[in-house]
């Protein structure tokens, strides 16, 4: 499943007027576990059709990885109407990121 890619630019459009919970994943492209959490983030996109599933290219938009105080990839932000509710840092397996979205769903 493809996820809807996060700019500078769309940030305000995708993520603060939208509602809702959104899962934003900040990674590279040279990241190894960033490459590990995607097939992750896929499965969480299908089985969670209420969470619209972002990614974003810290090298392609550090203002917005700046914003959030990205200092480690990949960073996993969950939003709801634009505001940071909760998240995590590293690889992560779905059955560890499941009780995070359930608690807000």
């Amino acid at each position: 499943m493809a996820h809807l890619q996060i700019t500078e630019k769309n940030y305000e459009q995708e993520i603060e007027q939208a509602s809702g919970l959104v899962l934003l994943d900040f990674y590279a492209t040279w990241c190894g576990p960033c490459k590990m959490l995607a097939p992750v983030l896929d499965e969480i996109a299908e089985q969670y059709p209420a969470v619209k599933v972002c990614k974003s290219d810290v090298d392609e938009a550090p203002q917005l990885a700046a914003k959030f105080g990205v200092q480690s990839i990949p960073t996993v932000v969950l939003l709801k109407n634009g505001e940071p509710l909760d998240g995590f840092v590293g690889y992560r397996s779905k059955e560890q990121i499941e009780p995070m979205l359930e608690k807000y769903l």
